[in-house]
């Protein structure tokens, strides 16, 4: 049976201790240091005990070389690994792309602080334009129609639709457009006039004249219409009496109005008075903009401050339009369209459903298979049309080419009766004259008459 060297010299080391007299066991340590000891020509002379006896360091040391040259191929293996990696490099996907939210940076030469905008924003904002724009998936949703910005009588004085339009932004908090829209219309058409011979309708005088239980009958259907009906009779009369009967020009003198805060006043000051001052941030531009990461923020006035300090201010007045209509059509809170939402499709959203995107390129794929078949089938028929005027050139063609082959026929025709005729006529001169084989007939006759008589 085959042994290790270990078990060998251990062996070996007992039958050596069997054969020589037991000396005193001694520890390796003690015995060495002690006081007294002998020399160390003694020591070698005493036996060995067996540990030291016993070479294991041998051992380990092949194990450590086995464990160097494990360790010296594995990284020669891991160079060869990162080798082939960088070599594959171009040819493997390329990286996600990073989408960074706004950020603030410092110069460190000049100390300027600089705000960056987030990555890929101005395509994603061409592309809501896009989607915005007649055709596109968001065209046509409910703030395009019932806006607060369009539900004023334009038949009205400016003062008036000024007042009206202040109206429909404080009735429009918690408050869908389309229910908006018919408050707004309920107050236009049954408010009272406020003295007889006037007009009814919504204006500031007639607001300050009803009473509030019918006030609150006419906005029902709108959220917290008690306490907007309080808000309502409570700005009308700092109206009357600050603001000589118009509505305050400036955001400090809007937010100053009950029930009026930073996204009413903005949007009133962008569309009563045509001045551009801030952005009109409500639930649906703060939930989007979130959502896309474009900043990170935890009410609609961080929101407002985090975009004006980098969004261009030409886009400062469309944003609130743009992307009130695409969370109305296409970026619903419950129930997104993602698959018909070109920002999902083309990468661009980070939050947008897999499946429903992945069921939207596949529909547009279908789409464009259509498209090619039925442009393959007009490009068919308009061939087959353009051939038709080739046949009648064909057509017309025909009765020249036999008009060719008749006067050909004609030509041979007289050829022939030409020849004829001049044959004809080579007999009638060889009937009527002397024709050729007559004299040669008579010129033999006369040689054999010759040669008779000499004979």
């Amino acid at each position: 049976m085959r042994t290790s060297r270990v078990s060998r010299e251990t062996a070996r080391l007992f039958d050596n201790a069997s054969t020589s007299p037991s000396p005193r066991r001694s520890t390796r340590s003690l015995a060495r240091f002690s006081y007294g000891a002998p020399s160390s020509p003694s020591v070698k002379n005493e036996p060995a005990d067996i540990e030291d006896a016993v070479s294991l360091p041998r051992a380990k040391r092949i194990k450590r070389e086995h464990a160097d040259a494990d360790a010296t191929i594995k990284s020669e293996t891991e160079d060869v690994k990162v080798e082939v990696k960088d070599e594959e490099s171009p040819g493997t996907k390329a990286p996600r792309r990073q989408r960074k939210p706004v950020r603030t940076t410092t110069d460190r030469i000049t100390g300027q602080v600089k705000v960056e905008p987030p990555s890929d924003w101005e395509a994603m904002y061409e592309a809501v334009r896009r989607m915005r724009a007649p055709g596109g998936a968001a065209y046509g949703a409910a703030v395009d129609t019932m806006g607060c910005e369009r539900l004023a009588d334009r038949s009205a004085s400016p003062k008036d639709q000024r007042f009206q339009t202040l109206i429909s932004l404080m009735l429009s908090s918690q408050t869908k457009d389309t229910t908006n829209a018919g408050a707004m219309a309920r107050l236009r058409n049954e408010l009272p006039p406020h003295k007889p011979g006037a007009a009814k309708g919504l204006n500031l005088d007639n607001i300050l004249a009803v009473e509030p239980r019918l006030l609150n009958e006419l906005i029902w259907a709108v959220g917290f219409h008690n306490n907007k009906t309080k808000y309502i009779k409570q700005a009308a009369e700092i109206l009357r009496d600050k603001w000589n009967g118009d509505i305050p020009d400036t955001i400090e003198g809007l937010t100053s109005l009950p029930g009026v805060g930073p996204k009413m006043a903005y949007l009133c000051l962008s569309v009563a008075w045509n001045r551009t001052e801030g952005i009109g941030v409500d639930v649906h531009v703060h939930r989007i903009t979130n959502m896309w990461g474009w900043q990170k923020t935890k009410n609609p006035e961080e929101t407002r401050l985090s975009l004006q300090s980098w969004l261009p201010k030409d886009r400062w007045r469309e944003i609130n339009g743009l992307l009130v209509g695409l969370g109305q059509a296409v970026c619903l809170p419950v129930g997104s369209k993602c698959g018909d939402c070109e920002l999902g499709l083309k990468g661009l959203c980070k939050a947008a459903d897999r499946k429903k995107v992945a069921e939207g390129l596949k529909r547009l794929k279908l789409e464009d298979d259509e498209n090619v078949k039925l442009e393959n089938i007009k490009a068919e028929e308009a061939g087959i049309v353009k051939q038709d005027p080739q046949q009648n050139g064909l057509d017309d063609v025909k009765p020249s080419l036999e008009n060719v082959k008749t006067e050909s026929i004609e030509n041979g025709e007289q050829a022939v009766t030409t020849s004829i005729k001049k044959e004809e006529k080579h007999e009638t001169n060889g009937i009527n004259g002397v024709s050729p084989v007559k004299k040669e007939e008579e010129s033999v006759k006369r040689d054999v008459k010759v040669k008779i008589e000499e004979d």
